[in-house]
């Protein structure tokens, strides 16, 4: 009962405290920016204090000539310097195009799979088990010229990969059916 009447004064002024009572001291000048923003209207921007210069500098013209961007649809491609075009960067994507290829390779849908395939090459182009894979693919489709590239692109990319004993076999097997 003692430690009863001690704990609920104490409790009371606690959450008299934390009920919402006004603190004792001065708002600062950044709590009176903040009520004055709230306050504006509803079309005004609050980001007109902190604007940025987005302006090139002086010399930029002069510094980098190769840079602007051509204004006419029909210019010349090559005046854009040494950026082309640009290719999403997904390995996560490519790998997961090369697992559904896969299972439509073991069910012999080769379209499909062919199709899957060539989307992973687009998310990682140097994908060494994607041109693996789509080279299987094309030779069961009976392309055996462009199966026998993705072949060679494998082994450029890995020349001692795990696969690269039956990339071996199978250009010199496509080889000697183009001999024939």
């Amino acid at each position: 009962m003692y430690w009863f009447r001690i704990l609920l004064p104490a409790c009371l002024v606690l959450t008299g405290l934390s009920l919402g009572q006004e603190p004792t001291e001065k708002p600062s000048d950044q709590d009176r920016e903040r009520r004055a923003e709230r306050t504006r209207e509803p079309g005004e921007s609050s980001s007109r204090d902190s604007r940025i210069d987005l302006s090139p500098p002086k010399d930029d013209a002069k510094n980098h000539p190769n840079s602007s961007i051509p204004s006419q649809p029909d210019s010349d491609v090559s005046d854009l310097g040494d950026v082309q075009e640009f290719h999403p960067w997904d390995p996560h994507k490519a790998i997961k195009d090369i697992e559904v290829g896969d299972f439509y390779f073991k069910k012999k849908n080769y379209r499909a799979a062919l199709d899957r395939y060539r989307e992973a090459l687009e998310y990682k182009p140097q994908d060494a088990l994607a041109n693996f894979r789509l080279g299987q693919c094309l030779e069961k489709m009976n392309q055996p010229q462009e199966a026998r590239l993705h072949y060679e692109e494998y082994l450029k990319i890995l020349p001692h990969g795990p696969l690269a004993e039956e990339a071996q076999k199978q250009l010199q097997k496509l080889r000697g059916d183009e001999k024939k």
